[in-house]
């Protein structure tokens, strides 16, 4: 992953020598450096952004003994991105799901997302999470408008023996909604993963739908569902969504097979939200929790030739 930014930005420090880093030098190295996270699929203003601080951390900076260019823009860059995620904050959903089971309540988590991204199937990887950490769940079957839906989700919940509240096509999703919440109530389930039509972010009456099912619900966490191979699409739908529901989250989908990376980075950025899981495959174990450090030393790691 992220091989051509690590090769980009070892060839734009090379042929800075001096021992004090000039405006000069940072211009060149971001020159190159801004196509390649264009490139990666980075959102114009986080790259302005980093690009504006590091200027100001950069120019001037005096090189210590032995220390090349290469190694301190490396760690600049691997310092704001860092902090960029720490302050987009972590959720330890056990204890969040904990501290509603002492209550006998349920912790409801509503999944948010265009179609195509894998909503349903990484639904049911949490539900299976969930299910090996201890929990009860139940999943809502929250899409009654497209065809398959249903079955779709039921399907996987059957694999996992994991309940599932529906209703008939064309049903109100938000009574959908709430009669999981009941159930969970009256039968003391941990957790509800609630499904929801997969709509794009351009459609008001559908945004408008989405949002009626969080007033009904009154979920305690949303969750934005994007595709990683979609890049700057799903770029755009996490900031268009974030505008309509103020999501708690985003897990990445089809992070296995991307090369780029740049959707985490952005999606962070622009949302001040974490990134909380990454679908890194087909099986219902492929789900992993999102380590800022292994991200990071994945694109700016030591191993930069």
């Amino acid at each position: 992953m992220f091989d051509k930014l690590k090769r980009t930005l070892s060839d734009a420090v090379k042929s800075i020598g001096e021992k004090e880093l000039s405006e000069k030098d940072i211009e060149k190295v971001f020159v190159d450096l801004q196509i390649a996270l264009l490139e990666s699929d980075v959102a114009q203003e986080v790259i302005d952004d980093l690009a504006e601080t590091m200027k100001k951390e950069l120019v001037g900076y005096k090189l210590e003994k032995g220390q090349n260019a290469q190694t301190a823009v490396r760690e600049r860059l691997k310092q704001y991105l860092t902090q960029m995620f720490e302050k987009a904050g972590t959720i330890d959903l056990n204890s969040n799901i904990n501290a509603k089971k002492q209550k006998n309540e349920p912790y409801a988590i509503v999944f948010l997302g265009i179609n195509g991204t894998g909503k349903t199937t990484t639904i049911a990887k949490v539900g299976n999470m969930l299910k090996k950490q201890g929990f009860s769940v139940v999943i809502a079957a929250g899409d009654t408008h497209r065809a398959g839906a249903i079955e779709q989700v039921s399907e996987h919940a059957e694999r996992l023996g994991i309940k599932v509240v529906a209703q008939r096509y064309g049903a109100d999703p938000a009574a959908v909604g709430r009669d999981a919440i009941l159930y969970s109530k009256s039968h003391r389930v941990d957790a509800v993963l609630i499904d929801t039509a997969g709509r794009m972010q351009t459609s008001k009456n559908l945004m408008d739908e989405m949002n009626k099912i969080i007033r009904v619900v009154n979920p305690d966490m949303k969750i934005f569902i994007g595709d990683s191979l979609a890049g700057n699409d799903t770029i755009n739908q996490a900031r268009e969504f974030y505008q309509y529901t103020k999501f708690d989250g985003a897990i990445l989908t089809k992070t296995d097979a991307d090369v780029k990376g740049g959707a985490a980075i952005s999606i962070a950025h622009i949302t001040g939200k974490p990134i909380l899981y990454l679908g890194m495959g087909q099986s219902y174990d492929d789900l992993t929790p999102f380590n800022v450090q292994s991200f990071v030393d994945s694109i700016l790691g030591d191993n930069i030739a």
